[in-house]
């Protein structure tokens, strides 16, 4: 399998399969493919992984299995928001991704479900309870929002994360929750009330814009559209009266 990224956002992951050879990916991605490939729709790792993905997870029952009939053929995958698409190599190892970051695999790679170990990191990580587990040997794509920031953990190092920005991490990474510390860092520091915390070792990849942040910026904008920024103060006031005295309304 040949395979290439292309854009900057809402970017394409375009392969190149010979014969025999399949792509399990996630239900809706596919954007085309040539004349010479098949399409299934198959319940990956039995109807017991597939129940759980569904109703546990958030994810679809099936997925799209897309196979090689002729010597070659080619098709593209599409990432569904604006951010990157990456590949993680997998050698008979196991990461742990955030729900809807599953792209698709080539390989030997089973999809399944993994609990968080601890209550707390469950409730206030921002990553829920559940994660995904992906394992086996294969290559793996992810795909998240913005930009992705990789850094391979050493023994014991510790990294503090906003919640919601983790987007995969090897299982060998420990995943916990830590309090902000202080009353006023809790209510005016606009960071939440706590950390995510991720002690090494391990591979661990993070998202410069998590798509739940997008999203209530975008409702709070909405929420907001007619009605005046009173932020702007009387500064903010002048200059949306000059801003319509020049544009004419």
């Amino acid at each position: 399998m040949d395979y290439k990224i292309v854009g900057d956002v809402m970017q394409a992951l375009q392969i190149t399969l010979q014969r025999n050879e399949e792509i399990y990916a996630e239900a809706g991605a596919m954007l085309y493919m040539s004349a010479g490939i098949d399409l299934q729709s198959k319940m990956q790792g039995g109807l017991m992984k597939g129940l759980m993905r569904k109703f546990l997870a958030g994810e679809s029952l099936f997925m799209s299995v897309f196979r090689c009939d002729t010597g070659s053929a080619h098709m593209a995958l599409a990432n569904p928001i604006a951010g990157k698409i990456f590949p993680i190599q997998l050698n008979n190892t196991t990461i742990l991704a955030e729900r809807n970051a599953y792209l698709c695999a080539i390989g030997n790679v089973d999809l399944s479900v993994a609990f968080t170990k601890r209550f707390g990191a469950g409730l206030f990580g921002g990553e829920g309870f559940l994660l995904q587990k992906i394992s086996g040997q294969g290559l793996v794509f992810l795909h998240a929002g913005g930009n992705m920031l990789e850094f391979n953990l050493a023994a014991g190092e510790q990294l503090r994360v906003d919640t919601g920005c983790i987007v995969s991490m090897a299982e060998t990474v420990n995943y916990d929750i830590q309090f902000v510390g202080g009353f006023t860092n809790a209510l005016f520091g606009g960071e939440g009330l706590f950390y995510a915390t991720l002690t090494g070792p391990g591979h661990v990849v993070l998202q410069t814009l998590p798509f739940s942040r997008l999203a209530n910026r975008l409702m709070a904008a909405a929420a907001g559209q007619g009605h005046r920024d009173e932020s702007k103060g009387l500064g903010g006031f002048a200059g949306d009266v000059l801003g319509n005295i020049i544009s004419g309304d």
